[in-house]
């Protein structure tokens, strides 16, 4: 496993996925939580297409616990992403990022725009840019899933949850609600989180000063390279509606969203996502330092 410093000397570990076309660079791929970068898998088989090159966070996964905390706070992740960069040799990098990890990018596009070549938010969270996502949006999107035997108990769990009456087991009971498929796959996906996340961390990531959505906004309304947003239909985490309104804050985005596909789309369909994202992603030439 592959490591580099970051500039307080924290250590930083990637994992490397395939090989790539000659000559084309990998996709720094950037994952939610915070957490181990292993629950992103090879993206149902994108490396196939493109190298991918799995940053784990500071403070999952093979990376360091830093000495500092506050350090795990997102947009001072900023500059872990950029020493990446550098360690790689990379003038300008295609970025993927899932779920929370999509707030790092914007926040990463913010402040190095002119290191990204495409950039592609996989069931964004939007809250680097301080979009609302409404209780009632998110149990739109659960009602789409009225046909499953487990729906009834998962559904009243999430009204639950919504009224701000959540509870250990109402978290719990809508987490099939994640998956375009609630099988032994997606259970035993599920049931790895808890290994794979810090809770300290995942609180200093959130932090207060972590965001600031209206400089963001600015920032991302000027950047023009093309954007991928690609949504899953039945995901309450980021709903549909919510992921359109992410795209239209870029000037050069397109939003895709996924038939049938929860919060994780290459666990859903992996065919069907690898198709969507690599089709974006292309095979961007070489730019090394």
């Amino acid at each position: 496993m592959p490591t580099f410093s970051a500039y307080d000397g924290t250590k930083i570990a990637y994992h490397v996925f395939g090989e790539g076309p000659p000559g084309v660079p990998p996709v720094v791929c950037l994952p939610g939580g915070p957490q181990d970068s292993v629950y992103l898998g090879d993206l149902g088989g994108l490396s196939a297409h493109r190298q991918l090159v799995m940053l784990d966070l500071r403070g999952t996964g093979g990376s360091a616990m830093p000495a500092d905390l506050a350090s795990c706070r997102c947009d001072r992740l900023v500059e872990d992403v950029e020493a990446l960069r550098e360690h790689l040799g990379l003038d300008r990098m295609d970025v993927l990022a899932h779920s929370g990890g999509a707030n790092l990018a914007a926040l990463y596009v913010g402040r190095h725009p002119g290191r990204v070549g495409k950039l592609a938010l996989i069931a964004p969270s939007v809250r680097a840019v301080g979009i609302a996502i409404t209780g009632e949006l998110r149990l739109e999107a659960a009602r789409l899933r009225q046909g499953e035997p487990w729906f009834p108990a998962a559904f009243a769990a999430l009204e639950a949850i919504v009224a701000g009456r959540a509870t250990d087991d109402a978290w719990q009971a809508v987490a099939a609600f994640s998956y375009g498929r609630w099988d032994e796959a997606a259970q035993a996906h599920h049931a790895a989180e808890d290994e794979q996340m810090n809770s300290e961390v995942v609180a200093a990531f959130g932090a207060e000063g972590a965001f600031d959505p209206d400089a963001t906004r600015t920032a991302l309304a000027r950047f023009a390279p093309p954007v991928l947003l690609l949504a899953g239909e039945v995901d309450p985490g980021a709903p549909p509606r919510a992921v359109a309104e992410f795209a239209g804050l870029f000037p050069n985005a397109e939003l895709v969203v996924q038939s049938g596909a929860g919060h994780f789309p290459w666990l859903d369909h992996a065919d069907r996502f690898v198709a969507t994202t690599a089709e974006f992603l292309g095979q961007t030439p070489a730019r090394r330092l």
